[in-house]
């Protein structure tokens, strides 16, 4: 799973939020407290569409982008992955188990179930 910068984050939590596919010039709207040039959120689009993050499709002259997967996949993703670059999964599961709130383990605890 590719990492994601800084703005690229910024980016994707806007197409996660919306309800439908956005312009460009939308999502620039949406993150219009950074003064971002639309050519800039061109560029991050394209890197996130090339990390395969987004999908870009064409309606007339616009091109409209949507994530390729919701945000809970993606961090299910990241997870998986740091689960992977762990020697031992059993040890780094157990280290994360009890790095978080007895509230949250119950709840994973429920959804073994």
């Amino acid at each position: 799973m590719p990492s994601l910068g800084e703005l690229e984050r910024a980016v994707m939590e806007v197409l996660w939020a919306a309800t439908g596919d956005l312009t460009a010039r939308e999502v620039q709207e949406s993150l219009a407290d950074r003064e971002l040039a639309t050519t800039t959120v061109l560029t991050v689009l394209g890197r996130l569409e090339r990390k395969q993050l987004v999908l870009r499709t064409r309606d007339g002259r616009a091109h409209h982008y949507r994530p390729t997967a919701s945000r809970e996949d993606h961090v299910a993703e990241l997870m998986n992955d740091a689960l992977d670059g762990a020697p031992d999964r059993g040890a780094a599961l157990a280290r994360f188990l009890g790095s978080i709130p007895s509230e949250e383990r119950r709840k994973l605890r429920d959804l073994l179930d």
